[in-house]
């Protein structure tokens, strides 16, 4: 339940009216901060935060643009930018040794375990699909959006299936690992 928590401001931002996309992005902004402070308050680091501060700063952009001009063209591409958003987060994790689902999978996971390179590894593994999906959902969502379609049903499930499918794969494969290493 931990990634549906730290996904829910995207959640929110696709489920609101496409032509609200200015309330849609702060509604999304101000989910994010209340996980972060929520969170917070409930002990997490900023490691487990990475996706819920990333997010913060994409929504509070998103909604100043929204709010400035209603009509720009980045409405049309809000979806692909949320991707694109998203892959860049989980690549950066990635690229400075911190992969994003580590500080989830802490949550979790005993703290003896978070040194072991069977924990670390699993967790690149697992943000490296979550950020290949990303990126894939950005270029399908791009397309949809080039060809006046990015607020389209096809978008939609694009969005939906860009979650799902990772979400899917994190639960098996963590499953798989462990059933591996004998812990299940």
């Amino acid at each position: 339940m931990s990634y549906v928590r730290t996904f829910l401001p995207w959640i929110v931002f696709a489920v609101l009216p496409s032509g609200q996309w200015q309330w849609a992005s702060l509604a999304a902004l101000v989910v994010a901060v209340a996980l972060i402070a929520q969170q917070r308050r409930a002990g997490a680091g900023f490691d487990a935060l990475i996706i819920e501060l990333g997010s913060a700063a994409y929504f509070a952009a998103l909604a100043a643009v929204a709010f400035a001009d209603p009509q720009s063209g980045v409405h049309d591409y809000s979806a692909a930018l949320s991707s694109a958003t998203l892959t860049l987060i989980a690549g950066v994790s990635l690229l400075i040794g911190k992969p994003f689902t580590l500080g989830i999978a802490k949550r979790t996971t005993p703290q003896e375990a978070w040194g072991l390179k069977p924990f670390i590894r699993t967790n690149v593994v697992i943000t490296a699909v979550w950020t290949a999906a990303f990126a894939a959902t950005a270029a399908v969502l791009a397309a949809f959006a080039h060809a006046g379609q990015g607020h389209s049903t096809a978008a939609t499930l694009t969005q939906v299936a860009g979650f799902a499918l990772p979400m899917v794969f994190t639960v098996r494969y963590v499953a798989a690992v462990q059933a591996k290493a004998g812990l299940s």
